[in-house]
C-alpha cells in the first residue's frame, strides 16, 4: 500500500518515494523531509513500488533490501530497467559484496543502517544532482566521436552506429567526466568526488562497478576498449582511442 504526506504545494518540492517496512523508520525520515519541503511517499512491502513510480514520478527513490514481500536486489534492478529515478539503498546490509550488488543493479549510492538524517540528506543532495534532468544551456549539442560512438553532452544521448545506447544519469555523468579528459588518467578520488561528490572519497568500488557497467553497454568484443585501467591509480579514455596503448591495462 501507499501513503502520501504532501508536505508542500510548491512546484519545485522534490518527492520522495520511501520504500521501508520499519514504522520508526518511516517516520524518523519522512518527518525530517517534511520539514525541509520534501513530499513522501511510503511502500511498506515493495509490491507496489513499479506502479507508485510510473503514477507518482517520483524525484528519488530509498529502498530497503530486506522488505517482507519483495526482494531488495531485484526490485533495484526492474526500478532501473522502469525508470532513471535516482535510488538509494538504505539497508542494515554493511558488507562489501551486499553494496556491489546493489551497485551493479543500477543504484546510484547506497547508505548503511544506522545513519545520520545529515548524511541521508547529503546523498540525497548528491544523487538529485546527477539524476534530475538539467535543461540545457545552448540550444546547440556538443557531440563527441569515438569511433562507431556518439555522445551528445548536452542532450544526455549516446549512440553506436546511430543506435541508441541506454545510460543512467549516473553512468554518463561518468562517460562525461572521463570525455572531458581525454588523454588525462583520473584517479579513483578524483572521478568520486566530481562525478558522485566531496562525501564519497573512499567508495571506490562505486567507480569500479560502474566503469564495468560503463564497458558493458560501450564496447564490444574483439574492440580495443574504450576505457583504459591503470591499476591502482585510475581510469582515462585515449586522446586517439585505438590507436594503441601499450602502457596501460585495459581491464
Amino acid at each position: 500500500m501507499t501513503d502520501t504526506s504532501a508536505m508542500s504545494d510548491r512546484a519545485s518540492s522534490t518527492r520522495v518515494l520511501l520504500v521501508e517496512d520499519d514504522p520508526n523508520i518511516v517516520d524518523m525520515i519522512r518527518s525530517n523531509l517534511a520539514v525541509r519541503g520534501f513530499e513522501t511517499v511510503v511502500s511498506v512491502d515493495g509490491r507496489d513500488v513499479l506502479s507508485t513510480i510510473e503514477h507518482e514520478q517520483p524525484d528519488i527513490v530509498l529502498l530497503d533490501l530486506m522488505l517482507p514481500e519483495a526482494d531488495g536486489l531485484v526490485l533495484c534492478q526492474q526500478i532501473r530497467e522502469q525508470s532513471n529515478v535516482g535510488v538509494i539503498v538504505v539497508s542494515a546490509r554493511g558488507g562489501e559484496r551486499d553494496k556491489v550488488a546493489a551497485l551493479h543493479m543500477g543504484a546510484d549510492d547506497y547508505m548503511t543502517k544506522p545513519f545520520s538524517i545529515e548524511e541521508l540528506l547529503a546523498r540525497i543532495t548528491a544523487t538529485l544532482r546527477r539524476s534530475r534532468v538539467m535543461a540545457p544551456q545552448s540550444p546547440a549539442s556538443e557531440v563527441i566521436t569515438i569511433g562507431a560512438l556518439a555522445v551528445d553532452l548536452t542532450g544526455k544521448n549516446v549512440t553506436r552506429q546511430g543506435q541508441d545506447v541506454h545510460l543512467t544519469p549516473t553512468e554518463f555523468a561518468l562517460l562525461r567526466e572521463l570525455l572531458a579528459n581525454r588523454g588525462k588518467l583520473l584517479t579513483h578520488a578524483q572521478l568520486l568526488r566530481r562525478v558522485w561528490g566531496p562525501g564519497y572519497a573512499t567508495e571506490t568500488e562505486y567507480v569500479r562497478v560502474y566503469v564495468r557497467r560503463l564497458r558493458a553497454k560501450l564496447e564490444l568484443e574483439g574492440e580495443p576498449p574504450l576505457i583504459l585501467t591503470h591499476p591502482r591509480a585510475g581510469y582515462r579514455i585515449a586522446a586517439e582511442p585505438w590507436a594503441g596503448d601499450m602502457d596501460s591495462t585495459s581491464r
